[in-house]
């Protein structure tokens, strides 16, 4: 690998950190903003801003908007499953308890995601690898506490937030692949928009209207936040840093997110993080760096 492209990776290696510390943020702006109306309808304004943030995103960066035809199919699976994914993570939230469901898929998720790529590519984990994911199922191992919990794991809600899990982990190997097709970010941009039309399909258009109502400055504060920075920009670049490291590489980050989710919570919501969830977090961070070792 060239000195250039070394220090290419090493940038999408920390926007990746900083971009899930976002998404660990999230949950806790989403809490918020939870108490505003039903999740889906929230859902909705969310993406919509999205497309309209990266709109101006693309606008200003001379990103071209149009993809090549032959990755409609991509598209149009990429935006069905991410509307899949919300539609399943809100119902998990409806049964079951959030912060379970928040530790539950973003532990899984990069392990299901790694496997997932590994099987999908035909390739043999190297030895780093293996410890890292092992690491990674010791930190969900503490951030779940299964020692005491394992009979609750598949219980009301979580088997929802499991699927929501797996969507999530084959829609990384749609985006992965949005590189072939023109700017990952045009991808990003008509994959939110497809999936704002999915979500408005399914949502309800009064409650939508009592949500629109009862909007405030920490309301708006919030979308902006969940919206422009989170998923407009964080999630965006994920998304083009699968295309340039690989979905499953990428996806081990994700082991951060539990970790920065309580520490947000725990400075924005009060909510004191306990023993194992630091711990579990510190094992996550160390996940991360065994993978991306080399």
């Amino acid at each position: 690998m060239s000195s250039e492209n070394h220090k290419k990776d090493n940038l999408f290696l920390v926007g990746l950190v900083v971009s899930m510390f976002c998404w660990g943020l999230s949950w806790t702006s989403g809490k918020i903003m939870a108490g505003y109306g039903n999740p889906l309808n929230i859902t909705l304004y969310r993406f919509f801003v999205t497309f309209i943030s990266l709109f101006i995103i693309v606008f200003f960066t001379g990103e071209k908007l149009s993809i090549l035809k032959k990755g409609f199919v991509d598209l149009t699976c990429a935006s069905a499953l991410i509307a899949l994914y919300t539609y399943l993570f809100f119902k998990g939230l409806s049964l079951g308890k959030a912060g379970a469901g928040g530790v539950l898929v973003t532990t899984l998720n990069p392990i299901i995601s790694y496997v997932i790529m590994l099987v999908y590519a035909k390739k043999k984990p190297g030895k780093y690898e293996i410890i890292g994911l092992v690491i990674g199922l010791a930190a969900g191992a503490f951030l779940l506490q299964i020692w005491n919990n394992w009979h609750k794991i598949w219980h009301s809600g979580n088997s929802y937030f499991v699927m929501a899990t797996f969507t999530w982990a084959f829609l990384s190997l749609f985006t992965a692949r949005s590189g072939r097709y023109g700017s990952p970010i045009a991808f990003s941009l008509w994959m939110y928009g497809l999936c704002t039309i999915l979500i408005a399909f399914i949502s309800d258009y009064h409650e939508s209207i009592e949500v629109f109502k009862r909007i405030d400055i920490v309301f708006g504060l919030n979308l902006f936040f969940s919206s422009t920075i989170t998923t407009a920009l964080a999630t965006t670049f994920f998304f083009v840093a699968t295309s340039r490291l690989g979905a499953g590489k990428a996806s081990t980050f994700i082991f951060l997110v539990p970790f920065s989710a309580a520490l947000g919570s725990w400075i924005f919501l009060k909510e004191v993080p306990e023993i194992h969830t630091i711990i579990g977090g510190v094992l996550g961070i160390l996940a991360v760096y065994m993978i991306n070792r080399k």
